[in-house]
């Protein structure tokens, strides 16, 4: 897992970024983790379990063994 490190943090920032993180139960760097993953992963982005479970549902479920055409198929003549 990777590591960052953050130079020159001001003091009144780190105060409170303590203060939110006991605020919501967790260490400052639990807190700072959080921060980052909500930045660059908003709750709007596109889960694509959830948005095949829409389509799925949209479709009033989809049906998992289809039946196949037993009809012989005609071979493509490339003359």
């Amino acid at each position: 897992m990777a590591a960052v490190t953050v130079r020159n943090l001001p003091d009144a920032v780190h105060r409170a970024l303590k203060a939110r993180a006991a605020a919501h139960g967790r260490s400052t760097e639990a807190e700072i983790r959080a921060i980052l993953e909500a930045a660059v992963r908003p709750d709007e982005r596109l889960r694509v379990g959830s948005a095949l479970a829409a389509f799925g549902a949209a479709l009033d479920g989809l049906d998992l063994e289809p039946q196949r055409d037993p009809s012989p198929i005609e071979p493509t003549d490339f003359g």
